[in-house]
């Protein structure tokens, strides 16, 4: 009997607005635990959108979405902050912090008010850090880094978060080719852990490389879901992209080409 998803979604719409059309529409899918799964489709296809309701920053108009079996509302803030944490695309970063202490902020779920980080906290924090191999960065200011180190940065402090389910924005969007590398090595590493990882994507070149599942959005819309070989089709990519594309096998790879 395959074991429960550790995220569910039923029915669900989402609307920013009752005069805008709903960014997402009766979306229902399931996410095995453990998955690497790629949220995949064009600029405004409904990706991000997504992404914050399974957090639960945005709660859904319609329909159901479970976590680990509950609704988000069965959790503490706290408590679903240790289940799930998410990457965005770019975050503002009000304060001169430097790139150690930005890091332990993943840590926050794990302290009590006015609690400051301990000698395990720090450790976390340091293998994060090594984890996206930005250790020896991690005494200068987050607002001295580069971009791509900045987006390699709140990497680290959601791993710092420990969480069981990762959500990533667009994770590759500021990063080189060596840095997609590390990265991809962090997720296939997390996956190994037994981490869900969830990250959307505009590219699908790269949802080949790093995903084992991909679910397909355009306008809102579900257009398919489940393992990387069944929706990486001709026909399901150019009905997500509106253009005419072909799935070329290069080794183990699945190249899309206009």
């Amino acid at each position: 009997m395959n074991a429960a998803p550790i995220l569910s979604l039923s029915g669900i719409g989402f609307a920013y607005a009752p005069d805008r059309p709903p960014a997402l529409r009766d979306v229902s899918l399931d996410v095995p635990a453990g998955a690497r799964v790629a949220i995949l489709g064009p600029n405004g296809g409904g990706k991000t959108t997504l992404l914050h309701v399974l957090l639960g920053l945005l709660p859904p108009a319609v329909g159901t979405l479970l976590v680990d079996g509950k609704p988000p509302a069965a959790y503490s803030r706290r408590g679903l902050s240790r289940l799930i944490g998410l990457v965005p695309q770019n975050e503002h970063i009000p304060f001169d912090f430097t790139l150690l202490d930005y890091v332990l902020l993943g840590r926050a779920p794990y302290l009590g008010p006015l609690e400051l980080p301990g000698a395990a906290d720090l450790d976390v924090a340091r293998e994060a850090l090594d984890a996206v191999g930005l250790r020896s960065q991690r005494h200068r200011p987050v607002t001295a880094l580069s971009g791509g180190e900045r987006q390699l940065g709140m990497i680290a402090r959601a791993l710092a978060q420990a969480p069981r389910i990762l959500l990533l924005d667009e994770p590759t969007s500021h990063l080189d080719l060596a840095n997609r590398q590390a990265v991809q090595r962090v997720l296939d590493k997390l996956a190994r852990q037994g981490v869900t990882v969830v990250f959307s994507t505009h590219d699908p070149h790269l949802a080949a490389g790093m995903a084992d599942r991909a679910v397909l959005l355009r306008a809102g819309r579900l257009l398919a879901d489940g393992p990387l070989a069944d929706v990486f089709t001709p026909e399901r990519l150019s009905a997500a992209y509106g253009i005419a594309v072909q799935v070329v096998s290069c080794g183990h790879r699945r190249l899309v080409v206009p």
